[in-house]
C-alpha cells in the first residue's frame, strides 16, 4: 500500500513537471508562429489539440486535450454531491455526543478564520505597499470593457445555506454549502430518532459512500497523472504573451503571496497548533496541491484530499469527512488573497484612491465573497465583480482592468486552488489533534 501511494505521488509529480514544460514550450511555439505570419499553422494545431469544442465556431474542431481533460474533471464532479452528502451525514452520525459535534464545529470555523486572517493581513499589507508605490498604475489597452457578472450582496451566501428546493440543490455542484446544511441536518435527525429507526437509511448512505470511494480511487489512480499532464499543457498553450504583459505586476505579486502562504504559512500553522513536524505535512500534502493546481477545482480535488488526509496524515475519518467538505465550501484563503490583490490592481489601473478604511472593507468583502465562491474553475475571478460593485469600482478603466483579469487569471486560479485545498487539510489536522483524533504514528511515518 505504501509503495502504491509513493508511486502515485511520483507519477503526479512527473506529470506536473512534464505538463508545465510542454505548456511553456507550446506557449512560445504559439508566439513564434503568430509573430512570423504562420497563424494558420497554430490555428490548425489549436483546433486539433486544445480548442474548447463547446464554444460557437468550434463545430469542426477536434480539441483532443480539451476532451480528455474535461472527461477527467467531469468524472470527479459527477460524485461531488453524493460524496459530500454521504460523508458528512455519516460523520455526524458517528459523533455520538452532540456537545462534541458542537465543539468540533467551533474549532473548524476557528481554524478557517485564523488562516483567513493572516492570509488577508499579508495580502492587504503587501498589496497596499505595491499600490502606493504606483506599480499598479497601468494603462490597459486593446480590450473591451466587460460588465462581468451581476454584482450582488456578499451576505447572500448566508441565505443560500438553507435551500428552498431540495431537488434543485442535488442537481448542481455549485450549492455545496446547502448540501452541507442538509447533510448535517439529516445526520442530527438520524441521531435523534435513534439507531434502530434509522438503521436502513444509514446502511444505504454507507453503501453509496463506499461505492463513491471505489469509483474515485479508480479515476484518480488510473487517469490522474495523465490528466494532469493534459490539463497543464492545454492551459499554458492557450495563453498569449500579449495578455500576460499588461498584468505582469498583478501576476507576480499574487503568485509570490500565494506561494509564500502555501510553503510557509500553512506549515507554520500546523507546527504551532499541533506541535507536529511541518515537513511531514508538506511532503504528504504535495500531491493534493499538485492535483488542485492541475484541475483548478477544489471540488475535483476533494476525494484525493480526503484520502491523503486520513490515510497518510492520520486524521480520523470522522473529522476529515466533516472538515474537508466544509472547507471546500467556505475556506478559500487563496481566493481571498487573489481578490484583494486583484481589487487593488484594478483600483490602481482605474485611478481610484484606496484609504485604510476602504482596505478593511476590501478585506471583509473578499472574506465573505470567497466563502460564497463555487469550488469550480474560474469562479473566483467572476465573484470578484461582487467586490468591485460593492466598492463602486466600475468606471471604464476598472472594467477594462477587470476584463484583463478575466483573460489571464486561469494560471492564478490554479495556484489559488492548491492553496485552498492544502488549507482544508491543515485545519483538519489541527481539529483532529485538539480532539485527540490524530494518529501521530501515521502522520510521522
Amino acid at each position: 500500500m505504501e509503495k502504491k501511494k509513493s508511486s502515485l505521488a511520483v507519477r503526479m509529480s512527473i506529470s506536473l513537471v512534464c505538463g508545465l514544460v510542454a505548456g511553456l514550450l507550446l506557449m512560445f511555439l504559439r508566439e513564434n508562429l503568430n509573430s512570423t505570419g504562420k497563424e494558420a499553422v497554430w490555428a490548425t494545431i489549436n483546433s486539433i489539440l486544445f480548442q474548447d469544442i463547446t464554444v460557437a465556431g468550434a463545430e469542426k474542431a477536434l480539441g483532443i486535450f480539451y476532451i480528455i481533460g474535461q472527461l477527467f474533471i467531469r468524472s470527479l464532479q459527477l460524485v461531488i454531491v453524493p460524496m459530500v452528502f454521504t460523508s458528512i451525514t455519516l460523520a455526524i452520525g458517528q459523533i455520538s455526543d452532540t456537545r462534541t459535534l458542537g465543539r468540533i464545529s467551533v474549532k473548524t470555523i476557528a481554524g478557517f478564520l485564523i488562516c483567513s486572517f493572516f492570509a488577508l493581513l499579508m495580502a492587504c499589507v503587501v498589496g497596499i505597499m505595491i499600490y502606493n508605490a504606483g506599480v499598479f498604475n497601468i494603462q490597459v489597452e486593446g480590450l473591451e470593457g466587460s460588465a462581468g457578472s451581476t454584482g450582488s450582496n456578499p451576505l447572500n451566501v448566508i441565505l443560500n445555506i438553507v435551500p428552498s428546493n431540495i431537488t434543485a440543490v442535488f442537481s448542481t455542484n455549485t450549492s455545496v454549502l446547502a448540501i452541507v446544511f442538509l447533510a448535517v441536518s439529516l445526520g442530527l435527525c438520524m441521531k435523534a430518532v435513534g439507531d434502530e429507526k434509522s438503521a436502513t437509511l444509514k446502511k444505504l448512505i454507507t453503501e453509496v459512500n463506499d461505492i463513491v470511494v471505489v469509483f474515485l480511487n479508480y479515476v484518480v489512480t488510473k487517469f490522474g497523472p495523465f490528466a494532469i499532464f493534459v490539463l497543464l499543457a492545454r492551459t499554458f498553450a492557450t495563453y498569449g504573451i500579449n495578455h500576460l504583459k499588461p498584468a505582469l505586476a498583478y501576476v507576480v505579486v499574487t503568485v509570490i503571496l500565494l506561494l509564500l502562504f502555501l510553503f510557509v504559512g500553512y506549515p507554520i500553522f500546523v507546527a504551532v497548533t499541533t506541535k507536529q513536524n511541518p515537513v511531514k505535512f508538506a511532503k504528504k500534502i504535495f500531491r493534493v496541491a499538485v492535483f488542485g493546481f492541475s484541475t483548478s477545482s477544489s471540488a475535483a480535488a476533494l476525494p484525493l484530499n480526503v484520502k491523503t488526509t486520513t490515510e497518510e496524515l492520520g486524521v480520523d475519518e470522522k473529522i476529515a469527512s466533516f472538515v474537508l467538505p466544509l472547507g471546500m465550501t467556505i475556506n478559500m484563503n487563496g481566493t481571498a488573497i487573489m481578490q484583494v490583490v486583484a481589487t487593488l490592481f484594478i483600483a490602481g489601473c482605474a485611478g481610484y484612491d484606496v484609504t485604510l478604511s476602504q482596505l478593511i472593507v476590501i478585506a471583509l468583502l473578499a472574506l465573505i465573497a470567497s466563502a460564497g465562491t463555487p469550488a469550480a474553475p474560474g469562479a473566483g475571478a467572476i465573484i470578484l465583480f461582487t467586490i468591485l460593485s460593492g466598492l463602486g469600482y466600475i468606471n471604464d478603466g476598472a472594467l477594462l482592468a477587470y476584463s484583463l483579469i478575466l483573460a489571464i487569471n486561469r494560471p492564478i486560479e490554479m495556484l489559488v486552488t492548491a492553496l485552498n485545498v492544502v488549507g482544508d487539510s491543515a485545519t483538519a489536522i489541527y481539529v483532529a489533534k485538539s480532539e485527540g483524533m490524530l494518529n501521530e504514528d501515521i502522520y510521522n511515518s
